[in-house]
């Protein structure tokens, strides 16, 4: 089942897209996913979807079930164009006509997973709550490594210098000698920083400069 949201984070309503120009195959799949709990919105083609998408931003959590083969935008186009639009729930591709070069195709674009149909129905299930989970867990990375960004900017340069010297594995005497100041007032530093932080032990330090650093690292790799 769905791993329900910790306390204080992100709200959990996953939904699933899905997306196919079969009625009888939209219905029996939407049946299907809502008896795990999954709220699902369902479409007969691509353009339908991205209208809905132009009046309400996409779920906190959720993924994409797109069929390959339909008329006006395949599936593959769709996941691209929708990439090109920021959204960044998870694809799962499901296809009748399942070949080498379309898997290829499908995971080089960034697609979770691929699967045939007909689909086995405990497959898909497993399929597309992994997704999900792997979304949740994603955005709670993210949202982590914003928070931690945020408490970062407020140290002063000299606060800054101490980190990478605490990072780095050095004592306040060893920082102290390459900074050229009192190890009292690099002391001074580190307790500062500590409370800029919100940090309560020095794991906590790290690992918060470890998520800011993954964070600007996103920020300025290229899409």
């Amino acid at each position: 089942m769905i791993e329900p949201a910790p306390k204080g984070g992100l709200p959990l309503e996953p939904t699933v897209y899905l997306v196919d120009d079969d009625d009888a195959v939209r219905g029996a799949l939407g049946f299907l996913l809502g008896t795990v709990g999954l709220n699902v919105r369902a479409f007969a083609d691509g353009l339908a979807l991205e209208r809905a998408l132009d009046a309400e931003e996409p779920p906190d959590t959720g993924c994409l079930l797109l069929d390959i083969r339909m008329p006006h935008v395949s599936g593959l186009q769709l996941q691209l164009r929708l990439q090109a639009r920021g959204v960044d729930l998870p694809v799962i591709l499901l296809t009748g006509h399942a070949d080498v070069e379309l898997c290829r195709r499908a995971f080089r674009q960034g697609a979770a997973d691929f699967l045939s149909k007909p689909v086995d129905e405990t497959e898909l299930l497993e399929t597309v709550q992994r997704a999900v989970r792997q979304h949740l867990r994603g955005r709670q990375r993210r949202a982590a490594s914003g928070q931690a960004r945020t408490r970062l900017a407020r140290l002063s340069a000299r606060e800054h210098d101490v980190l990478r010297g605490i990072l780095d594995g050095q004592t306040s005497k060893q920082i102290a000698r390459a900074l050229e100041i009192s190890a009292r007032t690099v002391e001074s530093h580190r307790a500062s920083l500590f409370a800029k932080l919100e940090a309560e032990s020095l794991a906590e330090v790290i690992r918060m400069a470890l998520e800011g650093e993954e964070e600007d690292r996103a920020l300025t790799t290229p899409p």
